[in-house]
């Protein structure tokens, strides 16, 4: 399983520290919140702070726009340092268009769904996809509860992606934990991201570990 610490529940007074954390552990990734107060109700952090934090962390920058109109944001976030940006796609008119436009940045793609948007919106774009994130708690705010229907999402989002025969990753966000993660594992995601379970934790860079084993 690979692991993508979401930064949005690190302790922004510390963030060095946290992000030493990071670089020490396991992680594959670290997962960037991005929220304009728009798309989602709340705020969290933009360019500078990436920039940043790409000076500081060690592995790739897994960069989530939760914001309207992200198509405007493409060459900031790859000059930003960003491996991976992610759109969701309820955020994009020409969805298509932006897809490419990431790439032809140099990044990787990635479309987010959120809980009530269905996998089938993808179908026509799958085949361009390096990752598809699915939303296990309306995006937002950390430490939600899981939504349960996301396990049936993965079994469709994995079907479309067989069929297709497009190489997507599956990232869940949302409620992770190690219960939820075993259970989300076996349903076929590939790619974790855990906010409040990770930071929170006593025990961050074994916990990052124990996500790892599943």
């Amino acid at each position: 399983m690979l692991v993508s610490p979401s930064l949005l529940a690190a302790n922004f007074a510390n963030l060095e520290r946290d992000i030493e954390m990071i670089n020490r552990s396991e992680a594959d990734m670290l997962h960037l919140d991005i929220m304009d107060g728009v798309f989602v109700p709340n705020i969290s952090f933009g360019f500078p702070v990436i920039k940043s934090i790409q000076n500081l962390c060690e592995k790739p920058l897994d960069v989530h726009l939760m914001v309207v109109e992200p198509q405007k944001f493409i060459t900031r976030v790859r000059d930003c340092g960003a491996t991976l940006m992610n759109v969701h796609q309820e955020a994009c008119l020409h969805l298509d268009r932006t897809i490419h436009e990431i790439k032809q940045a140099g990044m990787k793609a990635a479309v987010t769904l959120n809980p009530a948007t269905p996998v089938s919106t993808l179908v026509n774009i799958i085949s361009e996809l390096d990752m598809v994130l699915l939303m296990s708690v309306n995006p937002g705010f950390g430490g939600q509860k899981f939504i349960e229907n996301t396990l049936t999402k993965i079994k469709r989002l994995k079907a479309l992606i067989a069929e297709s025969g497009s190489n997507a990753l599956i990232e869940i966000d949302g409620g992770v934990n190690l219960e939820t993660g075993a259970r989300l594992s076996e349903a076929g995601a590939d790619i974790l991201v855990a906010g409040s379970y990770v930071f929170n934790s006593p025990t961050p860079i074994e916990t990052i570990t124990q996500l790892k084993q599943l």
